[in-house]
């Protein structure tokens, strides 16, 4: 039987006859493409040899606003300095090489050469004993050696070479200050040099944490844009004057930018913390020479305020003024209580925490009038705090 053969089916030739005119269809759409090309009339560029710049508009001046912030920047900016943590190691071609590991803000206090910023900011380079250096407004760099710290107010004192082209911050209050009023603020976010940013005081006497953990009372709050490398730099207000340490901004962003809220360092808290700096090196905080008895064991015996003087040393400020402390009789074992201080300068003390909270807000050689309450007695007595 002879093998199958393939069979195939030929087109039909209608099909045939719709293949052909589909071709010829596309090959005239083709040809027309091209000659539209080739026939569309060809233009040299719309340039023009007579361009010129344009005159510019005349300018109407600046109104009051935009002048006092143009006056105070420029009245203020010189005093405004770079705070930069430099690291020296052994770079690639094995020479000793400075790298810039940290910067913030600062601003120059005195024409001694002296520098104020954050604590924070040079927080490593003390620790590490890091090189710090100073850029000054005209771009001069400057070694500087640390003064003094005080951790729990997150300031810092530096010096520079006394020969350095110096011009000081005016120094202002922040007692006064009030919601509402405008601030500027002056530093280098982001590295950004001599940056101005302004706003208003939005909230005032906020407590924020210090690198100790200790809390800062009344810091300013500003919505003036403060943003890393801020830290350290002035918050004036309108007529120039120091009111505030830029300090630290609430954020939600990952790069720590700014969302409208900025805290700073009342200058006030600032004018007394610095000068103690430059005499002694440390903060001398003011103390009475007594420890306290355990407010829980206070309260648990009766009494619903103040605290419980447990121990005076000798000769402190408390001896002097004849404050008595607890006792307990070694024969009969008979507890008597300790003198309870019950108000200072007239705020009231409600515990052990806040007595050095109100205590704090006072400096060593300070006179403050202790309330004090001793058995059925309440009477008041004037103590002049020491510094240790």
């Amino acid at each position: 039987m002879p093998p199958d053969r393939d069979r195939r089916s030929s087109p039909s030739p209608a099909i045939l006859v719709a293949w052909g005119l589909a071709g010829l269809l596309a090959l005239t759409v083709a040809l027309g493409l091209a000659a539209a090309w080739l026939l569309w009339p060809k233009q040299s560029p719309p340039t023009d040899p007579d361009a010129a710049p344009k005159t510019p508009a005349p300018k109407s001046g600046y109104d009051g606003e935009e002048r006092e912030a143009i006056d105070l920047f420029k009245g203020a900016k010189d005093a405004v300095v770079n705070v930069d943590t430099v690291v020296i190691r052994r770079g690639s071609n094995m020479q000793m090489e400075a790298f810039q590991a940290g910067t913030g803000s600062g601003f120059v206090w005195d024409d001694q050469g002296r520098i104020v910023t954050n604590y924070h900011v040079i927080q490593e380079a003390y620790k590490r004993r890091l090189s710090l250096r100073v850029v000054m407004a005209d771009r001069s760099a400057w070694q500087a050696r640390v003064v003094g710290v005080a951790p729990e107010y997150d300031l810092a004192v530096l010096k520079v070479d006394d020969k350095a082209v110096l011009k000081t911050i005016k120094v202002g209050t922040s007692h006064d200050l009030q919601v509402g009023q405008k601030v500027y603020a002056i530093g280098n976010p982001f590295g950004l040099s001599l940056t101005l940013t302004k706003g208003i005081i939005s909230a005032l006497d906020r407590e924020i944490e210090s690198p100790s953990g200790q809390p800062i009372a009344g810091a300013v709050q500003t919505d003036a844009p403060i943003n890393p490398g801020n830290s350290g730099g002035p918050l004036l207000d309108k007529d120039g004057r120091l009111v505030g340490v830029n300090t630290a901004i609430a954020t939600t962003q990952s790069n720590g930018g700014s969302v409208g809220i900025g805290f700073a360092v009342p200058v006030d808290t600032v004018n007394q913390v610095v000068p103690e700096l430059i005499r002694a090196g440390k903060l001398l905080k003011p103390d009475l020479g007594i420890t306290l008895v355990d407010q829980f064991r206070v309260r648990r015996a009766g009494y619903t305020r103040g605290v419980m003087i447990a121990q005076t040393e000798a000769n402190s400020p408390a001896a002097a003024a004849g404050l008595r402390a607890m006792s307990v009789d070694r024969r009969s074992g008979q507890v008597t209580p300790g003198d309870v201080i019950v108000a200072i300068n007239g705020e009231e003390v409600k515990g052990n925490a806040e007595f050095g909270k109100l205590l704090g807000k006072y400096k060593a050689g300070d006179r403050v009038k202790l309330t004090v309450e001793r058995e059925d007695q309440t009477f008041d007595v004037e103590v002049t705090l020491r510094g240790v």
